[in-house]
This record gives C-alpha cells, sequence and structure tokens, in this order.
C-alpha cells in the first residue's frame, strides 16, 4: 500500500486523540496537562486565533512522541508517533490544508477539549476513529514481558488498520504507565 492510500485525516484523528488521553490531567503518560483540553485553547488561542487548536496539536504531539521514544524506541520499527518517511512527509504536506480547514475541524477539537474518558478503547470509539473489527483486533494486543511496549503481530504495511491498531495498543498502558505500540517495518 502506498502513503496516498492512507487516510491522513484519519491519522490526524488518532493522535490527536491519543496525545489528548496521555495528558497529566488523563492517563499522566506525557508532561502536559490539558493543553489540547480547554486550558489550553484559553492560553493559546489569543495569539493563534485562526489556527490555535493546530499549534495545540503539534505540541503536545511533538511531547508525546518524545516520551514515547524516551520510553521504548525499537530499531527497524513505527510507532503512532514515528511511521516511515513517506507517510510522515505526506503527513507534513496535508498539514497546511488542515490549518485552511480549520474551521471544519472545531467540533473535533471541542471534543477533545472537554474530553474527560478514562477509557482509551471507549474514547476511540466514540469518536469513531476505529472500527469495531479493528476493535477485535486489538483486543488480541498484549504487554511485553517487560512492560513497556505493545507489538503488533502483523509487520507494518502502511494500512489504516496497521495506524488504528498502533494508537488502540495505548490501551494496554494505564495511568501513570505508558506502553508504546510499534509495529516492525513491513513492505510499503
Amino acid at each position: 500500500m502506498t502513503p496516498a492510500k492512507l487516510n491522513l485525516d484519519r491519522l490526524l484523528k488518532l493522535r490527536l486523540i491519543v496525545a489528548r488521553f496521555g495528558e497529566m490531567d488523563l492517563a499522566k503518560w506525557w508532561n502536559t496537562r490539558g493543553q489540547l483540553g480547554e486550558l489550553g485553547t484559553i492560553a493559546i488561542r489569543r495569539g493563534f486565533p485562526r489556527t490555535h487548536y493546530f499549534a495545540q496539536a503539534r505540541s503536545v504531539c511533538a511531547v508525546a512522541a518524545h516520551r514515547c521514544r524516551e520510553i521504548y524506541d525499537p530499531p527497524d520499527s513505527v510507532t503512532l508517533w514515528s511511521l516511515p518517511q513517506e507517510i510522515e512527509e505526506e503527513f507534513e504536506a496535508k498539514w497546511e490544508h488542515w490549518l485552511d480547514q480549520a474551521s471544519e475541524w472545531q467540533s473535533f477539537f471541542h471534543r477533545l477539549e472537554i474530553l474527560e474518558a478514562n477509557n482509551l478503547k471507549l474514547t476511540l470509539h466514540s469518536f469513531d476513529a476505529v472500527t469495531d473489527h479493528e476493535l477485535e483486533i486489538s483486543s488480541r494486543l498484549r504487554r511485553s514481558e517487560v512492560g513497556r511496549n505493545v507489538l503488533l503481530s502483523e509487520p507494518f504495511s502502511g494500512s489504516d488498520q496497521d495506524i488504528a491498531l498502533l494508537a488502540l495498543g495505548f490501551v494496554r498502558g494505564e495511568t501513570g504507565s505508558l506502553v508504546v505500540p510499534y509495529a516492525r517495518l513491513g513492505t510499503l
């Protein structure tokens, strides 16, 4: 599968839901506190009136990616925050489009702001970010013996399902105890 067939809007949503869920006021996985919440919006909106949500998103996703690399950074693998270069380049190229369409994302970001859930699986499902089939597959994911990571059973193929499973792997973490889902690189 080529990166062009990957649903980049869905990738953005999955990253943002996991990023918000992992903040200190919820799962306590990375050191941002409500930056994608209402407090973050109040703090950032003044300097970025039209694009504040995306400024908040960039910041929290960068912190989440850094924290995940600190916990577990497997070679020749991908994580939700570190995909193959072709995908990351397409994702980055789409950023301008999202900024131009910022008003269309407002309701999504508002839902993130008021997120109070303590169950990532239900949260991902309530945002329609994962399918029932992906939920079923994810129920077979397990933490490693060391407890810091979750290996997907199949190599990464660049599919939407792979991305969803990388997000759903975070479900194996607990409050204050981050696990890093990853997949071995396959052939794109």
